[in-house]
């Protein structure tokens, strides 16, 4: 999407992104509102690639978070018909062959991936499934993890959970239901909440126009990372949550869904609980392998930095995500070279003598202010890309030093409070 006439749209976008009037000689913004729609609305839809939804009144929805519209026209298609299909089969397998269970959704199961992906999707999982049976028969740790790497990667699924034999734990037909009840009432909560955010306010069309981000105020570009970043939560919300509800209900246990990203505040604690199965995945079968923290400091850089290397390609290895995942590299291991610093004897004591606990936890919040606010810049360049995030280095760290930046750094610190206590409170690792 690109400003063909950037002018005259500018003029009708401060009413949807908070930006001021452009001049003081334009008309009562009442009027100027009225106008405006009238005038540019046509050349607005048509730049932004806007789409009228009758679903939710004559809304036009933003498409152009090319993941969430892909999932929800396949939903819509195909996969909302299979998820209730293997619900039914599964309940029903259970009632009247429970012995039998496992290879009637054996049969189900390869049936819906012939009707998804065709013969040659079938193909390719039978083909995938026969090499890692032969390689595993040489009983080669290293061979098999690079086996299991090359065809992982080739597929690129999200979050894959570490393969662990479970025992279902099969429930009632009325348990079932109200797992059933109570699982597709909080999705539709946050389906209906990532459609509105899609249909009301436009981020992901806005970002796409690097001059217009370059253009509106700082507390307008802080809104929009915002609302970007939590678009990102709750769309993984929805699409995290449908196979969390269909492995529940076939008794098994899920990885916990995302944690809110409101309560975060380091790199370390986004990527360990944000995608739990993925993080689980990785240290199991990247880091370790690799050597992980057992071969002193040099050894321990190296097996993160080819686990964020790993993760790079597997999300697709296009350069803002190589620049991605080289940076949250970088974070990570800052955070935790400063981590261990504290923790040294010599500082622990000097902290523990010269100040109270509460500036302590002051102190914490300050760090972790700066850490969140790298968090949040690193992860837009994830999901706007190089651009989008030099866009907010140069307006907030190089053009808005020293008071836009420090004004972000204090909301980041009262931020960095609320996600240290809630720690605190909640987690249990």
């Amino acid at each position: 999407m690109k400003f063909t006439k950037y002018p005259e749209a500018l003029a009708m976008l401060p009413f949807k992104t908070g930006l001021e009037p452009l001049s003081s000689s334009d008309p009562p913004a009442s009027t100027s509102r009225v106008v405006g729609t009238t005038k540019h609305e046509e050349e607005l839809d048509q730049e932004f690639e806007l789409e009228p939804d009758p679903f939710f009144g004559g809304l036009k929805k933003d498409p152009t978070d090319f993941e969430w519209s892909f999932w929800m026209e396949w939903g819509k298609q195909r996969l909302v018909w299979l998820f209730f299909g293997h619900m039914a089969v599964s309940q029903l397998a259970t009632l009247l062959a429970g012995k039998h269970r496992p290879w009637i959704l054996m049969v189900y199961g390869m049936w819906a991936c012939w009707y998804v992906l065709g013969a040659p999707g079938v193909a390719m999982v039978f083909l995938h499934s026969i090499i890692a049976f032969c390689v595993a028969q040489f009983r080669s740790l290293l061979l098999s993890w690079l086996c299991s790497l090359l065809l992982l990667s080739t597929m690129r699924l999200q979050g894959v959970e570490e393969v662990k034999v479970q025992q279902p734990e099969l429930c009632s037909l009325r348990d079932n239901l109200c797992v059933l009840a109570q699982g597709l009432g909080r999705l539709l909560c946050w389906w209906g909440l990532a459609e509105l955010m899609a249909h009301l306010m436009y981020m992901h069309a806005i970002y796409s126009s690097i001059p217009l981000l370059r253009t509106v105020s700082c507390w307008t570009l802080g809104g929009l990372a915002l609302a970007q970043v939590l678009f990102f939560y709750v769309k993984y919300l929805v699409l995290f949550g449908v196979p969390a509800l269909l492995m529940r209900l076939d008794g098994l246990k899920p990885p916990p869904l995302p944690r809110c990203v409101s309560t975060m505040f380091s790199f370390t604690g986004m990527w360990r609980y944000f995608d739990v199965g993925l993080h689980n995945f990785l240290i199991r079968y990247v880091y370790i392998p690799l050597g992980g923290s057992q071969h002193g400091l040099l050894g321990t850089l190296f097996s993160t930095a080819m686990t964020f290397a790993f993760v790079s390609y597997w999300h697709g290895s296009y350069d803002y995500l190589w620049c991605w995942a080289a940076l949250n590299w970088l974070g990570v291991t800052v955070e935790n070279g400063v981590r261990r610093l504290l923790e040294t004897p010599c500082i622990q004591d000097s902290l523990a003598r010269y100040l109270s606990p509460q500036a302590r936890r002051r102190l914490h919040a300050a760090l972790a202010s700066c850490s969140t606010s790298m968090l949040i810049l690193f992860n837009l360049v994830f999901l706007g890309g190089n651009q989008v995030g030099k866009t907010y280095w140069d307006r907030i760290f190089i053009q808005g030093w020293p008071w836009v930046t420090l004004s972000v750094l204090g909301f980041l610190y009262c931020y960095s409070h609320v996600g240290i206590a809630w720690a605190q409170t909640y987690t249990v690792d």
